[in-house]
């Protein structure tokens, strides 16, 4: 018994061919863009080597684009790309304000852990 409830997804689209093909070409440069930072931070990764001085540069790097990726997931995703200047600072500025304090404490704790197993031996 065939059901008569399930709608064809592809015979129930609702735009044209060409805007179809805007929607699809605009997926592929998310997934480009996306792809492109994440290896990227994979090179970085695997070329500075953590006994170097500049580690430190690298950690912040890796926090600053993984705030940007998590930004531009949010613009495009979450379709706030589309809307006006005003919302999107509404929204995204306390998110990263609020990520950032995350990772100051983070590294904050990080650092008093880190001078208490040297004071006290571990």
């Amino acid at each position: 018994m065939e059901r008569d409830d399930i709608i064809e997804y592809s015979l129930d689209a609702h735009h044209s061919e060409e805007a179809g093909k805007k929607i699809r070409r605009k997926i592929w440069l998310v997934t480009a863009i996306l792809t492109v930072i994440t290896a990227f931070e994979v090179a970085v990764g695997a070329l500075v080597h953590q006994d170097n001085s500049m580690w430190w540069i690298v950690k912040l790097l890796f926090i600053g684009l993984t705030l940007l990726k998590a930004g531009y997931i949010v613009l495009v995703f979450m379709h706030l790309g589309d809307e006006r200047k005003v919302l999107k600072y509404c929204i995204l500025i306390p998110y990263f304000i609020f990520i950032s304090y995350l990772i100051f404490i983070a590294l904050t704790e990080a650092n008093a852990v880190h001078a208490a197993w040297e004071t006290y031996g571990g």
